[in-house]
């Protein structure tokens, strides 16, 4: 695999070059230009390798080799947006310090350009799967995931596969997903308009009010004030992990909480959690709530919330306690757990492989983020983060470090040839 690592940062940068985050559809293209762009370049690479490869009307393709039994490779080739704060291009690809920046380079471009050279470097070699290997790659994964049930209408899902979108060593469990949009009665607001956030699954790192009357002491609470425009700025991290961000939203209803009896409702419900919702735990973890979008119109105050509740849960637990406080809300997606045997075939390979190449005694995990794992009867979280090292998914500044990508050449390679030798 040593071999192909040039060829990988260059194909990799590439794909960070299209800003694949969705746009309003256009002509054949579900999810905006950049993302079929994306799509586009990724199977005209792979079959220029030699592969087979199928795009199903831009909501998805896939990359074949072999026959036999199907396994799945799930990737996706979508990304939330930029957003602010980078102090690299976020779709440069620039390198330095030994990192490769771009928004996807490690969610989930930078895996999907490995998992392709793992097929190649298996191909140059003379493999012959005893399975059909499909790298499926979406393109909707971070907005809804209509492009896995295009797939589905238009190809066939495999059982068994797994992700590498996730952690290490390999995911056994992942929380359920619940958005949904809370809709508060302001009477007197005091503000004229009010919005922040950009995505459900992204903590709101800028928030703000305009046509403030008022403002007093609004910079101990970290806010700034302009020409009756208060604003709040925050640090974004995955809707998964809120407590790796700081909620920029939050900050904002906290200071007005004080001027109206309404947004103090929302936020008690909300931020201060007065229904204790995050109080639910199970062996896969606390639920955790991130309320990410808001926007004030027509006399409403709009909040879009994340919530990811442990894996033994039901969704109706959650939509009960919202009912029974008279919280007015509609669901926009939910998604249910991935709960999948710890000493089953798939994660116990998966977890050898990881054992074998770096040498770490680890165990199964369970986390909060949702991959395409639960789109298979059978599917698993596997990488590409690491234990310990710091996390950039959805932050400004993502990268990939370069030593960590021939670490993960090794780690893939391993994985897809042992899963279908």
């Amino acid at each position: 695999m040593k071999n192909y690592q040039n060829d990988i940062i260059s194909f990799l940068k590439t794909l960070i070059s299209y800003d694949s985050s969705q746009t309003p559809p256009e002509a054949g293209m579900p999810f905006g230009k950049g993302a079929a762009d994306c799509l586009n370049a990724f199977l005209s690479h792979a079959q220029a390798m030699g592969f087979e490869t199928h795009n199903y009307d831009n909501f998805a393709g896939e990359v074949i080799f072999g026959e036999g039994e199907e396994i799945a490779v799930l990737c996706h080739l979508d990304v939330v947006p930029a957003g602010s704060g980078w102090t690299h291009p976020p779709f440069g690809g620039e390198i330095g310090e030994g990192k490769l920046y771009g928004r996807g380079a490690m969610d989930d471009k930078g895996p999907a350009a490995i998992c392709l050279y793992c097929l190649k470097a298996l191909k140059d070699e003379g493999f012959a799967p005893r399975k059909k290997i499909k790298l499926i790659l979406g393109c909707n994964e971070e907005s809804g995931w209509a492009c896995i049930e295009h797939y589905k209408k238009c190809a066939h899902m495999p059982d068994t596969g797994f992700s590498p979108d996730a952690d290490f060593p390999v995911i056994y469990a992942e929380k359920g997903i619940l958005h949904f949009e809370a809709a508060f009665p302001v009477q007197n607001p005091p503000f004229a308009k009010l919005r922040g956030g950009e995505r459900a699954n992204m903590v709101c790192a800028y928030a703000e009010a305009q046509g403030v009357p008022r403002a007093e002491g609004c910079e101990k609470s970290g806010l700034s004030f302009e020409n009756g425009t208060l604003a709040a700025r925050g640090i974004s991290a995955h809707a998964s992990t809120p407590e790796e961000g700081e909620n920029a939203l939050g900050k904002l209803l906290s200071f007005f909480a004080a001027q109206s009896e309404d947004i103090e409702r929302a936020y008690e419900i909300l931020f201060a959690d007065s229904l204790g919702l995050k109080n639910y735990e199970d062996e896969t973890g606390r639920l955790t709530m991130s309320p990410n979008v808001a926007e004030y119109r027509d006399g409403t105050l709009y909040v879009l919330t994340d919530i990811r509740y442990p894996a033994t849960m039901r969704q109706e637990s959650i939509t009960s306690v919202l009912d029974g406080a008279g919280v007015k809300y509609r669901l926009l997606h939910c998604q249910a757990p991935l709960f999948s045997d710890k000493n089953g075939e798939l994660v116990s390979t998966l977890l050898e492989v990881y054992r074998a190449e770096t040498g770490e005694q680890a165990a199964p995990i369970a986390i909060g983020g949702g991959t395409y794992a639960r789109a298979l009867k059978n599917g698993a979280g596997f990488g590409p983060q690491f234990a310990g090292e710091p996390s950039t998914i959805h932050q400004a500044d993502e990268y990939i470090e370069l030593k960590n990508i021939e670490k993960l050449c090794g780690i893939y390679y391993a994985a897809i040839k042992r899963l279908t030798s």
